[in-house]
């Protein structure tokens, strides 16, 4: 949910003016009219045209220094398309479908991001996923993964990232129904066109939240007295976000509210799906 060679110019010369054949100039200085003695032509070893000196080999430090030059500006190019207008992105995992299918190219734009266009309920953000799904670690400043999250560059270290609907926006109140659906403050949503099917989980407090019934980012000390029979009221700054196939989904419902600042970009667009062939009934293979 994921991708100039060096011109050389040869320069010619026109072969140089050869002098000689003929009567020899007339000494205009002295009365005796001598003739003048013809120069001796310069030595030119290798036969190469006279005035054309030896042609240095090209400078290895030169061809470096190009080298480096284009990797740079590359790297910078690669940083500045990513951070400021978009990226591409891969579905690895069936979590959207059928909105999204495994596979999938996508393309995440940036730039509403940097104009603070605010979130709207339906759209499908790429993310960080909270340091409770890493393992507890936090590596949005590592630098390995800083920079594979710039550039996008194979070799470098790349921080996961996930991909869901937003649901919940700050100040909503939030509760699931097992095999109804999502209510927003009491009212029940039509998901008709996207979800694969209805949730089999209820949630309706602040301790539904997750398997085992650990709140929103476990060992934060901000949450340690949350009353956890309390109602799903979305904080400030925070986003609650589900995938459209409900049920194979670790999202919100497991890991709790979104921060806003782990937000990568808004999903826009799907340049590229692999089409596979329906599955047919074995026994129209076999011929029965």
């Amino acid at each position: 949910m994921e991708h100039l060679d060096k011109s050389q110019s040869i320069q010619s010369e026109s072969d140089p003016k050869i002098v000689g054949g003929g009567s020899d100039p007339v000494n205009m200085l002295g009365g005796s009219g001598a003739n003048t003695p013809a120069t001796p032509p310069p030595s030119n070893p290798g036969n190469l045209p006279a005035g054309k000196g030896k042609q240095a080999p090209t400078s290895a430090l030169g061809f470096v220094k190009e080298v480096v030059e284009l990797i740079v500006v590359t790297l910078v190019l690669l940083i500045a398309i990513r951070w400021a207008f978009a990226e591409a992105r891969y579905i690895p995992s069936s979590s959207m479908e059928p909105t999204l299918q495994i596979e999938d190219r996508i393309l995440v734009e940036k730039i509403s991001g940097h104009l603070r266009k605010p979130y709207q309920r339906g759209d499908i953000l790429v993310f960080y996923p909270p340091p409770s799904e890493m393992g507890g670690k936090d590596l949005s400043n590592d630098p390995r993964f800083v920079l594979g999250r710039l550039t996008g560059l194979p070799f470098l270290p790349y921080e996961p990232a996930f991909i869901k609907r937003v649901v919940g926006l700050p100040g909503d109140t939030i509760r699931v129904e097992k095999g109804v659906g999502v209510y927003i403050n009491g009212q029940l949503l039509d998901e008709s066109q996207y979800i694969k099917e209805k949730p089999n989980y209820d949630l309706r407090v602040l301790g539904d939240i997750g398997t085992t019934g650990r709140i929103p980012y476990p060992g934060r000390p901000e949450l340690s007295n949350i009353d956890l029979s309390k109602p799903i009221v979305i904080p400030p700054g925070k986003l609650f976000m589900m995938g459209d196939n409900r049920n194979n989904s670790q999202d919100s419902h497991v890991w709790g509210f979104l921060d806003q600042d782990r937000v990568i970009g808004r999903a826009c667009l799907v340049f590229w799906r692999r089409l596979l062939p329906p599955a047919y009934p074995m026994n129209l293979e076999s011929g029965y």
